[in-house]
């Protein structure tokens, strides 16, 4: 038993590996063919001013003059010794830049994450304990609406409405302007988060509420229910004796699973609100040409989103011991 949980370790270790290296050399093919000249996003509005020996220069330095496979291979050297490289926009170890970015970016998925877990899952059970009524037919038309809404339009719809019309949030940014960081305060960070979570939040309920409403009505019309009600239980009383216990697990593996719909709803979230987290930062690298920071954002987006993917298979092997003995035949 011990050999086979460390043999699935070890494949799942191989998967990840294989995984990191086919992103990183497709994002590195991609941006390299992208027409955006790095060396005039370097310099920016100065690049009138720039002569050929200097762009020659500022080439050399950040190794643009060297070939696309020469700078892959000295790049992954660099990696496997921890070294992410330095982010040619920010001027700064691409691993600080994301360690900043990202606890920005945490804070915004964790509460979207979690607004959407707790209402997607009371708006299936609502709907599934209503089945045919008027609340879950309207449950249902709210989710396949918003299965179907990009998250930009709905950050623009919530921007207009909460920002400009209604004046009760912030247009954007992370933090109000012309305030020192010293000086803000987490309720002035909390209001500048709230729009941003709020899109992700309302798009990311529709998965989780039509997940939990079929898990229910398959609970229900269940033999052993069937029996419970015809003992005299009913409403919330049987849904809590044999309901909840069986939806509540499955129902948080999938939103575990989410992480990489969450990640790319958040960098549209930031990207209309300002938000100065990490989809914001992936953006200006990819326009600016910040290969070294476009490939470490790329690497730890996908590890985030592979252990999303990790914690919900290890919480199905949990719910369901059948699918564990399976797995590790």
């Amino acid at each position: 038993m011990i050999q086979r949980a460390f043999a699935l370790v070890g494949l799942k270790l191989f998967r990840l590996a294989t995984l990191l290296l086919a992103i990183s050399i497709i994002s590195f093919v991609l941006v390299s063919a992208s027409p955006i000249d790095p060396i005039q996003a370097y310099v920016g509005a100065d690049m009138m001013r720039v002569g050929p020996e200097q762009r020659q220069l500022i080439a050399e330095y950040w190794g643009l003059d060297q070939s696309p496979f020469t700078r892959f291979t000295q790049w992954g050297a660099a990696l496997l010794q921890g070294n992410l490289g330095t982010s040619m926009m920010y001027r700064l170890p691409v691993a600080d830049v994301i360690r900043e970015r990202f606890a920005s970016s945490l804070a915004l998925m964790s509460l979207s994450w979690v607004m959407s877990g707790l209402l997607g899952f009371t708006a299936g059970i609502v709907a599934a304990m209503n089945k045919g009524r008027w609340a879950d037919r309207l449950i249902k038309w709210y989710c396949y609406t918003l299965a179907s809404t990009p998250t930009f339009w709905m950050g623009l719809l919530l921007l207009m409405v909460f920002a400009v019309w209604l004046g009760w949030f912030p247009v954007g940014l992370g933090t109000p302007v012309g305030v020192l960081d010293e000086q803000v305060t987490w309720a002035d960070r909390i209001g500048h988060m709230i729009l941003p979570a709020m899109t992700l939040s309302i798009v990311g309920i529709a998965p989780i509420a039509l997940h939990t409403r079929q898990k229910l009505i398959d609970v229900l019309a269940s033999d052993y229910v069937l029996y419970a009600r015809a003992k005299g239980e009913r409403g919330f009383l049987l849904f809590r004796r044999h309901g909840l216990r069986n939806i509540a697990l499955p129902a948080v593996t999938l939103h575990f699973a989410s992480f990489s719909e969450l990640f790319g709803g958040a960098v549209l979230a930031e990207q209309v609100f300002s938000y100065p987290g990490l989809g914001q930062a992936t953006v200006e690298a990819g326009l600016r040409g910040d290969v070294p920071l476009l490939l470490g954002i790329v690497l730890f987006s996908a590890l985030f989103v592979f252990m999303g993917n990790l914690i919900a298979d290890v919480l199905y092997r949990l719910v369901d011991p059948r699918l564990r003995e399976r797995r590790l035949q």
